[in-house]
């Protein structure tokens, strides 16, 4: 117990671990498994790159920094999942189906219907009419006497 309390001293007012340092860390996973196989040099210097990144940002003390970077890292991962928000909503989701409105690009949130095939709805905002195809369809139980 000695030595995890002066781990523990060691890492206190540094960083640490975060969304960014665990993704450079996948990275570096790939690349570690890819040179095992091409063997190449240029693999090997990112592997080391990586792993130096990881390492500075893990036991630096600007915690201001490393924080604002974390920052933008999830930005820009907010930004480029943003279009795959209604596809994985709709994975999750068995109760409802979620179509955006082409007109106000509001998300709609609508019950499954009985049967498949082209549906007609009308956003409750801008009072669009529009079309969407459903391929979910609702599961109707039958409870034979």
């Amino acid at each position: 117990m000695k030595w995890i309390n002066k781990i523990k001293k060691f890492m206190q007012g540094r960083y640490g671990i975060d969304e960014l340092s665990n993704l450079l860390f996948y990275l570096y996973t790939i690349t570690i498994i890819l040179d095992i196989f091409l063997q190449s040099i240029w693999l090997s210097l990112s592997e080391i790159l990586l792993l130096i990144i990881i390492l500075y940002r893990l036991f630096s003390k600007n915690v201001y920094q490393r924080n604002k970077e974390n920052r933008q890292y999830l930005k820009i991962k907010r930004e480029l999942i943003k279009p795959f928000n209604i596809i994985i909503k709709n994975i999750n989701d068995n109760s409802h189906i979620y179509k955006k409105c082409p007109k106000c690009k509001t998300i709609l949130k609508l019950p499954i219907p009985y049967k498949r095939g082209l549906k007609h709805t009308k956003c409750p905002i801008c009072q669009h009419r529009f079309t969407f195809l459903v391929l979910k369809q609702e599961k109707i139980e039958i409870i034979k006497n």
